[in-house]
Formats: structure tokens, C-alpha cells, sequence
């Protein structure tokens, strides 16, 4: 079927693509395994900002070119920069800042972001992966924070992971630097659910035209509120949800939801047709 709201563009390593409420970000550098480069992360932030403010995408796919889902930050680009006067420091405050304000990004979307992954994502791209609201994973796609055994602790992806997985874990593979395959991914809550080999974006796809189905302004206060309250202590979550319960209930789309429910019919969601 024709989309008219389809379109494509390209900017620097990363290929956007909108169809039927859905925009897929695919980084597009497979020879440098889709690292998260200084023009990479920029790419990326100006995409997300584009997204956040466009009423016609309702749910984002991130996925990648190639055997790597990401291989995390371009390590040469970095080794490049320490032959600046200050060793590379003002490069690498630049890059750690950029990369926070990418990942930072995500969780603010009002929009529901879905990552692809096949094959490896390591360091920052296991950071990007845990970032995510939902993940899919093909069964081959691995999981690492390797940086220990370059000597760089991945602190940043750590920040990401401790709030995604449980915390030994988390430690476990931040310590070890070891890999983890994509069931021990699913057991312990990094990713959704395994798929077979290369059909991990068509099962994204399949999950983001689900949630593209359901009213927009519905699932941007539930995601803004999901990522609010979890570092509330009991008491001051439970206000901030009630206050959220009765803000949405105000809102046009759950009159329609619920009168729908009741009346036993489809419900026809307005701020979906704008």
C-alpha cells in the first residue's frame, strides 16, 4: 500500500526512512561496524531532534548496515585526537558529552524507539541498545562492554545497563568484559524477545506498526512518566502517576478510547489523523 507520508534521506552514516507512522534510523557505515563516530553521534541527535517534533511519526526503528549492529565509539578517531596540544582532552569531553546527550535523547522521545539488532554491539552500542525503550534481537547478535580490556572502563555504557539489567550483572559484564549471546541477553531483560537469524527488523517492524496503531499523545505522557517515576522513591511516584492518570484522562483520545470499549466498538483515535 502507498504510504503518502513515506520519504528517505541520508545524512552523515545514518539513512532515515519513514513509512505508515514508523521512521527506521539505520546506521549505514558497516565498514567501521556503524561506530558512534563524532559526525555519527551528531547524525544522530539531529535525527532524533527532527523525529521528537514530527506529529506523523508515532514509533522509531534503530537499526544497522552490515555483521555489526555497533561497535561502539570509532577508538580511532579518538587515538587521532591525542595529537592535540591537551592529549586529545577537549575531543574526548566533546565526544562523552555528545554520546550522553544522544542516549539522553532517546529517553526523552515522546516516540516509543524499537533497536534492531544483528550481529555485535559492543561498548557504546551495547550502551545504545540498553537505552532504548524495546529491543529485538536476532539470534546471532552479541552483547559486550569490552572496555576493560583496553583499559578503559565503560562508564558511560554503565549508566544505561545498571538501569536496564539487574546490577551484578551489569558488573559482571562491565568487570569481565565478556560476551553475552542473545538468549542470555533475554534472560536477563536487555532485549525483548530472540528471532532467527536476519529477522530482527521484521520483527520490529511488526512491534512498531502495533504501537503506531495507538493514539500518539497516549503513549508520549505513559513513556514520559515510565522514565519519571523509576527513580522516585514509592510515595512521590504514586503522585506523579495519579496526577498522569487524570491528565490522560482528559485528553480526547481516551474519552474515544473508553466510550469505544463500552460501546463495544473500534475506537477512531483523533490525534493519530492530525
Amino acid at each position: 500500500m502507498n504510504d503518502p507520508m513515506r520519504q528517505q534521506s541520508r545524512m552523515d552514516g545514518l539513512h532515515r526512512e519513514d513509512a505508515h507512522g514508523v521512521a527506521r534510523l539505520t546506521l549505514a557505515r558497516p565498514a567501521t561496524r556503524n561506530a558512534l563516530s563524532l559526525d555519527m553521534l551528531a547524525a544522530l541527535h539531529d535525527a532524533l531532534a527532527a523525529i521528537a517534533g514530527d506529529r506523523r511519526v508515532r514509533c522509531v526503528i534503530l537499526a544497522a548496515e552490515g555483521p555489526a549492529f555497533c561497535a561502539g565509539h570509532d577508538l580511532k578517531e579518538l587515538t587521532a585526537a591525542r595529537a592535540a596540544s591537551d592529549g586529545g582532552e577537549a575531543f574526548f569531553a566533546q565526544t562523552m558529552d555528545r554520546c550522553s546527550r544522544v542516549m539522553r535523547a532517546i529517553v526523552a522521545l515522546p516516540q516509543p524507539v524499537i533497536a534492531a539488532i544483528e550481529g555485535v554491539a559492543t561498548a557504546a552500542g551495547c550502551q545504545l541498545v540498553a537505552t532504548c525503550d524495546l529491543a529485538i534481537a536476532g539470534e546471532r547478535a552479541s552483547f559486550q562492554t569490552p572496555g576493560v580490556d583496553i583499559g578503559l572502563f565503560c562508564s558511560t555504557p554503565a549508566v544505561a545497563l545498571a538501569r536496564d539489567i539487574p546490577r551484578k550483572q551489569a558488573m559482571e559484564m562491565l568487570l569481565t568484559g565478556k560476551s553475552i549471546d542473545a538468549d542470555t541477553a533475554l534472560r536477563l531483560g536487555l532485549v525483548n524477545r530472540v528471532v532467527p537469524f536476519g529477522e530482527a527488523l521484521q520483527e520490529a517492524q511488526a512491534m512498531s506498526r502495533d504501537i503506531a496503531a495507538k493514539p500518539a499523545t497516549t503513549i508520549a505522557i505513559g513513556k514520559k512518566t515510565f522514565y519519571t517515576q523509576i527513580d522516585m522513591g514509592l510515595a512521590d511516584a504514586y503522585d506523579l502517576a495519579s496526577r498522569t492518570m487524570v491528565e490522560n484522562l482528559m485528553i480526547e483520545d481516551a474519552r474515544e478510547g473508553i466510550g469505544a470499549f463500552l460501546d463495544k466498538r473500534t475506537p477512531s483515535w483523533r490525534d493519530n489523523q492530525r
